[in-house]
């Protein structure tokens, strides 16, 4: 006579459990509200009564089941390498593995990253940028399957999961700074300000306004990096040179400046070597601002005043979340799915360094004093 097939039940029954502990537990979606007791119970009887997963199970796991995909629009400014490291290291935490897409902001290769979704069969997807407004709709789609979080401009309409950054706020904050300072003549250098990247006009629109506020606005010069910048290749020092290039033009067209202010921190170090070739002292003759607070900012002989707002903080968030909407799909405390969209935002802080002072106008008047 046939042997009877070992079940769940079984299981539950020789180990003194319900039969829904022991699904999670033997699928590993145990956490911390199960004893190792319990855990040891479970998985002994699975080993005494010869249990064996339903294959349906097996091949999930089979299918790269730990998988998180990150898709990035390039790998060359710090800013994203931080988000990834903070993503890194909790995933890793929690048993993940990462596969990295780096769209290099060409709409095509974001496409198809998309469309690998399918075949890679992800457990969950973290954009580290705002996704291109045309595939947006594709990626709602995407997350009423699998988990998906967005680490987005805050003023960005999405029905997704989202670790938020108010990069208006981000601008308010660098350009109070500079008016507490006395700086009435400002100059603001940034990458190509495109429908596309919405996020950086809101940062420069957040400056811009500030110094409005203050009967200033005419004073603040914007400076753009032509659009085709964001359609080439981007190299390891692109951003770096939108600040060189952009800032000798400056320097020609507005002697009138007392500092200068780069959208991130990679832009700032261009601004302060093309300074430094004009024979400019930092900040005696010209201040200079970043924004991100990125590794080399903080390097003595650099030592830029920046904004910090958290970065890594931010990839650990996202993982979070990721794991957060895989526990509530896979357990069952309820008879239906719960439905939640997770907003998260950082309060971000200025770290002033030796990068900005008063203008030359202001120390004048200090030191009559």
């Amino acid at each position: 006579m046939a042997r009877k097939r070992v079940t769940s039940s079984d299981v539950a029954k020789r180990a003194g459990v319900s039969q829904a502990t022991v699904s999670m537990v033997l699928n590993k979606k145990y956490n911390v509200s199960f004893s190792k007791e319990v855990v040891r119970r479970v998985e002994d009887a699975a080993e005494e009564l010869g249990y064996e997963l339903p294959r349906r199970h097996r091949q999930k796991e089979e299918h790269g089941e730990k998988l998180l995909v990150v898709i990035s629009p390039n790998l060359t400014n710090p800013y994203y390498v931080m988000l990834l490291q903070g993503i890194e290291s909790r995933a890793t935490e929690k048993g993940f593995g990462i596969f990295v897409c780096n769209t290099q902001r060409d709409l095509k290769l974001e496409e198809r990253y998309l469309k690998m979704m399918a075949s890679l069969k992800p457990q969950g997807v973290i954009y580290i940028c705002n996704p291109s407004p045309c595939y947006m709709s594709s990626v709602e789609e995407l997350s009423k399957k699998i988990p998906v979080v967005v680490i987005n401009n805050q003023n960005e309409r999405l029905d997704v999961d989202a670790v938020e950054l108010d990069n208006a706020k981000l601008g308010r904050i660098m350009a109070d700074h500079l008016i507490e300072l006395g700086h009435r003549h400002v100059g603001y250098i940034a990458p190509p300000l495109t429908a596309r990247q919405k996020q950086r006009s809101k940062r420069v629109e957040g400056f811009l306004r500030e110094f409005q506020e203050a009967g200033l606005g005419d004073n603040v010069v914007i400076k753009a990096a032509d659009e085709q910048t964001d359609k080439d290749m981007p190299g390891i020092d692109s951003e770096y040179r939108i600040g060189y290039d952009l800032t000798k033009e400056l320097l020609r067209e507005h002697q009138e400046l007392t500092a200068v202010v780069g959208l991130n921190d990679m832009i700032a170090f261009g601004i302060m070597d093309a300074l430094y070739d004009e024979k400019y002292k930092v900040p005696g003759d010209m201040s200079v601002m970043g924004c991100d607070n990125t590794l080399f900012a903080r390097v003595k002989k650099i030592s830029l005043t920046t904004v910090e707002h958290f970065v890594i903080y931010k990839g650990m968030d996202a993982c979070d979340i990721i794991t957060k909407k895989i526990d509530s799909r896979t357990k069952k405390y309820t008879e239906i799915e719960p439905v939640s969209i997770y907003h998260v935002e950082y309060e971000p802080k200025i770290v002033v360094r030796g990068t900005t002072s008063y203008p030359r106008s202001e120390k004048r008047k200090i030191n009559k004093k």
